[in-house]
C-alpha cells in the first residue's frame, strides 16, 4: 500500500490524487494521508515544532489556514464511511476547489458531502466529535513529520522511499496514470538515488498535456 500525503489547497497534490484514484480503480494501493502546508510552513516551526494546526480555533488567522483546518477534520469525519468513502469525498472537494473554483468553506464541505455520496447524518455526527477528529489529523500530521514530508503530494511506497513530486499536468486516463506512475517509481527507486530534478526555468513550452 502506498501512503499519498495531500494538502486540499496545494493544485499539486490534486493532480496527484487524480492519478492515484485512477489507478486505484485498477487495482493499485494507495492510502490518502493528510499533511498542513500551513503548520508544515509555519515561521514559528522553523526551529522547533510549536505552531499545530489542530491547536487553532479554526475561526482565526489567515483565510486558506481556517480552510485548511475544517477541510482536513471534514475529510477525517468522511473516512470514518470507510475507505471508499473517503476517496469520493477527497476527489470531490479537490474538484470543486480546483476545478470549479469554489470556497473552501463550510458550504463547498456540506455539498461535497452530498455530491460524494456519504451518509450526511453520519457525517455530520462525526464533525461534531472535533476533538476526535482533530486528534485523527494531528496523528496523520505527526508521522508526515516523522517521515520528513515537506509538500504535497509524498509518495510513500511499501518499500519505504518517499518523494515529493510537483504535478505540473493532470490526467484521468488510465494507461496514461500507469505509464507516469511506472516512471515516477521508476525514479524513486532507482539506486543512481536522484534527489531532486528541477527544470530549467526559460524552458521551452512542451506541446500536448493538460495544464489546469
Amino acid at each position: 500500500m502506498t501512503d499519498l500525503y495531500f494538502d486540499f489547497l496545494c493544485p499539486y497534490a490534486w493532480r496527484g490524487v487524480e492519478l492515484a484514484a485512477t489507478l486505484r480503480a485498477g487495482g493499485e494501493g494507495f492510502r490518502l494521508r493528510h499533511y498542513s502546508l500551513a503548520e508544515g510552513n509555519h515561521p514559528d516551526n522553523a526551529q522547533t515544532l510549536t505552531w499545530r494546526l489542530t491547536d487553532q480555533s479554526g475561526a482565526e488567522g489567515p483565510a486558506h489556514q481556517q480552510g485548511s483546518l475544517r477541510a482536513f477534520v471534514a475529510s477525517h469525519a468522511a473516512a470514518g464511511q470507510g475507505e471508499a468513502a473517503h476517496w469520493a469525498f477527497a476527489l470531490a472537494l479537490f474538484r470543486a476547489v480546483h476545478e470549479d473554483k469554489q470556497l473552501l468553506d463550510t458550504a463547498t464541505l456540506m455539498a461535497t458531502a452530498e455530491t460524494a455520496g456519504v451518509d450526511l447524518a453520519a457525517f455530520e455526527r462525526a464533525l461534531a466529535d472535533d476533538q476526535a477528529r482533530r486528534a485523527e489529523l494531528r496523528a496523520d500530521l505527526d508521522a508526515a513529520r516523522e517521515l520528513g514530508v515537506f509538500g504535497t503530494p509524498t509518495f510513500v511506497l511499501p518499500t519505504g522511499e518517499a518523494a515529493y513530486y510537483r504535478f505540473e499536468t493532470l490526467t484521468r486516463d488510465p494507461a496514461t496514470a500507469r505509464e507516469w506512475w511506472t516512471l515516477y517509481r521508476t525514479v524513486l527507486t532507482s539506486e543512481a538515488e536522484i534527489g531532486t530534478v528541477k527544470r530549467a526555468k526559460n524552458r521551452p513550452p512542451r506541446k500536448g498535456g493538460v495544464k489546469p
